[in-house]
Parts: structure tokens; C-alpha cells; sequence
């Protein structure tokens, strides 16, 4: 290429400054200056090197010392170019290193959300108070010790994919949308961050675990299976927090009845809530029997089926609590936003699609349609960008320029089109555990969201052919919503069931 562009642009130069001869040199240099990158004065400043600070905690009668990183891992494309930064905060604990101890990788979802509802709210060491009812955006950010952490059987490491939290791109945003924000590349950079972690750290020979909520969900049984056929690094197990596997069945309910199958029996579960009723397995049996069976069929029998009609709307309005009028009106499909709006309008209040009992005031309580924000994702963003940024920036003392991005409004709106109906990661679970017979998985849900409800789990985990032992994968429910973690029980016993799988004791 160079001696045809040393050609162009001799030329060029011989007819821009008239007939004579043209110096080679000069020509040389002028063709290295024109094919350099012009500076680009938009390039941020360069993260901080990585800074590492001991803590304790102290859990039951035990006091935990730690180390707890704040780092970054470079992303690179095939010709070994840096293309992005990835930010993580590491948890290690103190004293001789076990091989045999496990590390747990954490990915959160959106798709642009930080890793910071895992680490604050759910599993890491400290955690800041978030979620629930009550719960206030101005309260102090106030890191406590966690008693639902993990750290006392895995160490924890949480990733920010890019755009999150401080994590960047250094491409032009067109570049950065195909590299980063599509389904398959997102995986698949994800998956090379976290061998990349294992051999920078010398842990490629510990136990490996993936953790993701929601849209990390959906990411970790396809980051697992992506390490093992890809990365070789075998991953000891998995867990699914409120987990979106599966969003093809949303991308068709005028047809389909298994979107509103899926969802009456959290609707079912907010109302026994509401009642006063403690949730178990035993009291939903028969929402979940009925959604699977009759309330199926006679959705298949579809709106002229007047007959059909009349079986469900009493059945639907007395496990929702709903009115049989706006049942009826609904033909017995019952949206979860317009069950929201329903259920709180004549208390001029709306509920959130993460925990249908999590309410705040509706500041437009006539309006047809409910113009209010999400009352749990109004309220957990400055906690959690306060509580991590206070973490970060004053106590690890990694202070980066920028913006703390919790949850990325602009990751979620540039992400590929039509993600939502058609991410499906319950095949890559079906092939991780065929590959691996020693792997196990858990998914756990809590009973009242609607954004990824627990019956769809149900579900899909039904129709995954048993391959060994029937607990190398489970599904759990606890009281509730998307973060049902916020509830302490619920916590404990997350905590619990996630101790099972890795084989930890108390």
C-alpha cells in the first residue's frame, strides 16, 4: 500500500505547488504525517493504576480480613489494538492462598447496569440498604457489613462491562456499538475478561463460579459455556438471579399464552403478600398448576370463546386481587404494567414491575397511562452510585475522572434492536451442563417481580432433560421481587442455597 499512497500523493504535492521536482523526503515524511491518526482531543485521561486496601468484616462470631482491588483489564481486537477498559472490584481473602478455595465472577444486567447491586446490595462484604419498601433515594449511603456475603467460601470478583460504572470504550461510539453492545460480542469480551483476571491473578487452577442478575442472568450460563468452548477454563457453577433466559416468548402474546401464564403467579404472590399470607412452594402450587393447565387451554381457545372467557375471569381476578370488571375487560390477560396501574390508581400510588408491594406516590395519578418512573429504580440509584463512588474514589483511593455510571441509560437505549425478544441463554445452560457432568446450577427468583418472573424459570427449566443428579440444577424462590435480597430473611436464605452448591458449611 505504501509505495501506491507515496505515488497519490507526490502527485498531489507536484500539482499543488506547480511544476519542479519534488523532494522524496519530503513526500516521505508528508505521507507518514497524513497516514498517522490525527490527534484525537476527545481521548480521556488514563485511569488510575490499580489500588488495593485491607478490610475486615465480621460475620457470625468470625472477623474476615480481606483485600479489596479496584482494577482495570484491557480489551483488546485481533491485531492486539486496546479498544476498551473494564473496571472490577476484587475481594480476596487474607492469608495462605488454597488452591481449592473458589472465585466467583459477578456480572449485574440492563444490559447497562454496573456490578454494584451484586456487590453492594446482595453478595459482596459491605452492602448499602436499597430496594425495599420505605426505603428513601436521600437516606445516608452507609456501607455496613454484609451478613449475606459470600466472601467467607469464594472470593468475589465484579465486573462493569463497558459503559457501566468506569468502564469505557476508546473507539468512536459507531465502532464502540458493534464491539460492545450487541448480545454476541458482549459475551464474548466478558468471557476474556474474566480468563484474563485468572491469569493475571495466578487463579487459573481455583474453582471458577459465574454470577449474574437479570440481564447477567441471561449472561452467565452463556459466559460459562463460552469459557468452557472457547477460553478452556472450566466453570464449577452457576447462578441465575432473577434471571431473563429466555425473551422470545414476550415477542408474541397475541398469540402466545405462555407471556401471561408466566406471569400470574407472581401477580398471584404480591396478593397473598398483600393478604398477609407467607409465601412457600405449597401455597403457590396451585397458581402454578392452574397457569400451566386450565388458564393455558382456555387462553388457547382464544377471544371468541365466550365460555372460555367466563372460566377465567373469576379464577384470574381472585389470584390478582383484581376487579372482575377490569379482568374482564382485559380478556383475562392481565399486562403487568396495566396490573400495576389497576391495582394502586384509587390510592393515587403506583408499584414497581421489580416488586409489585414496593409503591411510591404517583405524581400523575388521573393520567390513563402511568407517567411516574419505576418507584425501585427511582430510588436505588443514589444509594448505590453514592455508596460505590464513596468506596472507590475515598476509601480504595482510585480516583478516576468521569462519571460513576450505575445503570447507563445510553448503553441501554444504543444496545442492538430488538435484544429484549431475542436473548436465549437456556440452551448454553443445556449445553454447559452436558459438557461438564460435575457442573451445578441454581436459579432463584423472588416471588413478586414481573420483569423476570420465577414461573418462566419454572418453565424452562422443565423442558431441560435431566443429566445426572436432580440437584446439579434448581430453581428457588424467596419473598420478594427482583431484588428480593433487600428483604434479610430472603438474603439468608439465598445465602443458604448458594452455600449448598458450592459445597460450603457454615
Amino acid at each position: 500500500m505504501r509505495p501506491h499512497f507515496l505515488t497519490t500523493l507526490t502527485t498531489v504535492v507536484w500539482l499543488t505547488m506547480g511544476a519542479g521536482p519534488v523532494d522524496p523526503a519530503m513526500a516521505a515524511d508528508a505521507a507518514a504525517k497524513a497516514e498517522a491518526p490525527a490527534p484525537d482531543k476527545a481521548v480521556p485521561p488514563p485511569l488510575p493504576a490499580d489500588a488495593t486496601i485491607k478490610q475486615s468484616i465480621r460475620l457470625g462470631t468470625r472477623t474476615l480480613s480481606y483485600s479489596a482491588t479496584v482494577g482495570t483489564l484491557p480489551v483488546r481486537d485481533v491485531e492486539g489494538k486496546k479498544t476498551a477498559e473494564v473496571v472490577y472490584t476484587a475481594y480476596v481473602l487474607d492469608g495462605p492462598r488454597d488452591p481449592a478455595r473458589p472465585v466467583t465472577f459477578a456480572f449485574n444486567g440492563g444490559p447497562g447496569a454496573a456490578s454494584v447491586y451484586l456487590n453492594l446490595g446482595a453478595i459482596g462484604p459491605k452492602r448499602v440498604q436499597f430496594g425495599a419498601q420505605g426505603d428513601s433515594a436521600s437516606d445516608p449511603a452507609m456501607l455496613r457489613d454484609n451478613p449475606g456475603t459470600w466472601l467467607d467460601f469464594t472470593d468475589l470478583v465484579f465486573i462493569d462491562p463497558v459503559g457501566t460504572g468506569y468502564s469505557r470504550s476508546l473507539l468512536k461510539p459507531d465502532e464502540t456499538d458493534k464491539a460492545f453492545f450487541t448480545v454476541k460480542t458482549d459475551i464474548a469480551y466478558l468471557s476474556r475478561i474474566i480468563y484474563d483476571w485468572l491469569a493475571k491473578n495466578g487463579r487459573m487452577a481455583s474453582p471458577k463460579y459465574v454470577v449474574g442478575e437479570s440481564y447477567g442472568g441471561f449472561r452467565a450460563p452463556a459466559i460459562a459455556s463460552h469459557l468452557q468452548t472457547t477460553q478452556g477454563v472450566g466453570v464449577s457453577g452457576i447462578v441465575m438471579v432473577s434471571p431473563a433466559l429466555d425473551g422470545r416468548a414476550a415477542s408474541d402474546p397475541d398469540s402466545s399464552p405462555i407471556p401471561w401464564a408466566a406471569t400470574l403467579p407472581s401477580m398471584a404472590a404480591a396478593h397473598y403478600e398483600r393478604e398477609g399470607k407467607a409465601l412457600t412452594p405449597a401455597l403457590m402450587a396451585e397458581v402454578e398448576n392452574y397457569a400451566r393447565t386450565e388458564y393455558v387451554t382456555d387462553l388457547l381457545r382464544g377471544v371468541r370463546d365466550k365460555a372460555a372467557l367466563e372460566r377465567i375471569v373469576p379464577k384470574v381476578a381472585a389470584y390478582t386481587g383484581l376487579d372482575p370488571t377490569d379482568v374482564r375487560r382485559m380478556g383475562g390477560r392481565v399486562e403487568s404494567r396495566e396490573f400495576l396501574r389497576a391495582l394502586y390508581r384509587d390510592q393515587g400510588r403506583v408499584g414497581s414491575w421489580y416488586d409489585s408491594n414496593v409503591t411510591a406516590f404517583d405524581p400523575y395519578p388521573l393520567a390513563p397511562d402511568s407517567r411516574a418512573g419505576d418507584p425501585i429504580l427511582n430510588g436505588i440509584l443514589a444509594p448505590t452510585t453514592s455508596a460505590m463512588v464513596d468506596f472507590v474514589n475515598r476509601e480504595v483511593g482510585w480516583k478516576a475522572e468521569g462519571h460513576y455510571e450505575a445503570l447507563s441509560d445510553d448503553v441501554n437505549e444504543r444496545w442492538e434492536k430488538h435484544w429484549f425478544t431475542s436473548i436465549e441463554s437456556a440452551s448454553d445452560l443445556r449445553v454447559a451442563l452436558a459438557v461438564d457432568p460435575k457442573l451445578k446450577a441454581l436459579i432463584v427468583h423472588g416471588y413478586d417481580d414481573l420483569s423476570c418472573p420465577y414461573f418462566q424459570s419454572m418453565m424452562v427449566v422443565a423442558q431441560i432433560p435431566a443429566m445426572g443428579a436432580e440437584d446439579r440444577l434448581q430453581v428457588k424462590m424467596y419473598p420478594g421481587g427482583h431484588m428480593f435480597y433487600s428483604r434479610p430473611e430472603s438474603q439468608a436464605a439465598f445465602r443458604h442455597d448458594v452455600m449448598a452448591l458450592y459445597g460450603a458449611h457454615p
